[in-house]
């Protein structure tokens, strides 16, 4: 074996610290209750220091909207006497507790999906910002494509990886701390959540936030893929190509590191998408950042699958693979939308929606 091949034998945890013993054990139940007791508490806090105003010459909407009149400390008086109160209570009733905090730790893989979040808030509140949008509408894009996501990241692993062992073990689809995060059910789940996103906000189309979002996921993908290397996860099959790597914690033997040609991909994917915005000056032409968006990433993963250790068992006979055939279709969609669907002659001005008011 050629001994100049890379050899990748990091650990997948930053960094791990804990147990931590606590001085004292904490009641679980007690703080089950000491939660309800503060949101009945606040509430009656907010009545008596923020009375509604009349209905019939104020919306509640705006009511909502006023400041806070409820001082900082009898508010944090109420929370710390509501807690201490909860586990006095159960000092004397038999209840769970909690004794140590711990161990507590960070892994790559969670650090780079945290960043792929808040670098794509980031770029995304921008390009809002671009458009004329508040950055409330920003915000709640945010909690919809985190859940669509997650759901449709586990989904995918569910329905097209690994079918039969979650038909056995159906307790084990929620538990996604054990791994298993499809990319192909990420984007339909991303793609459904922006439906259900924009079906509440007329002021904003479907294909001018999908056009959009395509450049907070191109960069976003690059850190999970990212993660996959720490995690020795998502490799290729054994090659002698000189840019190998040796994954220690797999085998000894060296392997093309396809998760690092994803992340090549997605990240040549933004630089070509971002210079397409900002090109057209913040406003391509509806369909086009999605269109090359589509046929890039999934041309680039189409063929690097073929480096691939094949993730679905059942597939592993097939002429091409599970990645494979889920990618097709979706490159079929990104030439269609560039071809017949994007006005190129059409400055995209005209067709960005209307600001809200």
């Amino acid at each position: 074996m050629n001994s100049s091949y890379f050899v990748w034998h990091g650990d997948p945890v930053m960094f791990e610290f804990g147990p931590i013993g606590l001085p004292f054990d904490i009641s679980i139940f007690g703080l089950l209750l000491s939660v309800v007791l503060i949101y009945l508490g606040y509430n009656q806090l907010d009545k008596t220091y923020n009375p509604q105003p009349d209905k019939r010459r104020k919306k509640a909407k705006e009511a909502k909207k006023q400041k806070s009149n409820i001082p900082a400390t009898h508010l944090w008086a109420m929370v710390i006497g509501l807690i201490a109160a909860g586990q006095l209570l159960f000092l004397v009733i038999p209840s769970p507790v909690i004794s140590n905090i711990g161990p507590i730790e960070m892994r790559w893989y969670g650090f780079g999906f945290a960043m792929a979040f808040i670098l794509g808030y980031f770029i995304g509140s921008s390009m809002f910002r671009h458009a004329g949008f508040k950055q409330e509408d920003a915000d709640a894009l945010l909690t919809y494509l985190f859940v669509g996501t997650i759901v449709g990241a586990r989904l995918g692993e569910v329905i097209f990886y690994n079918p039969e062992y979650y038909l056995r073990n159906p307790a084990e689809i929620i538990m996604i701390w054990k791994g298993g995060l499809a990319s192909h059910g990420a984007f339909i789940g991303n793609i459904l959540a922006i439906w259900l996103y924009v079906r509440k906000r007329p002021h904003i189309t479907y294909i001018w936030v999908l056009d959009r979002m395509t450049i907070p996921f191109a960069i976003g993908g690059v850190f999970v893929r990212i993660g996959n290397f720490f995690n020795s996860e998502i490799y290729g099959l054994p090659t002698d190509v000189s840019w190998a790597v040796i994954f220690e914690r797999v085998d000894m033997l060296p392997r093309h590191p396809s998760m690092l040609y994803e992340a090549g991909v997605g990240l040549l994917l933004f630089v070509i998408l971002w210079g397409m915005y900002k090109y057209w000056r913040h406003q391509p032409p509806a369909g086009a950042l999605l269109g090359t968006f589509l046929t890039v990433l999934f041309t680039g993963r189409f063929l690097i699958e073929i480096t691939k250790v094949e993730q679905a068992d059942f597939a592993v006979e097939w002429i091409v693979g599970m990645g494979q055939l889920l990618s097709i279709p979706l490159v079929i969609a990104g030439l269609y939308i560039l071809i017949s669907r994007v006005d190129w002659k059409k400055h995209g001005r005209a067709e960005a929606p209307e600001k809200s008011a």
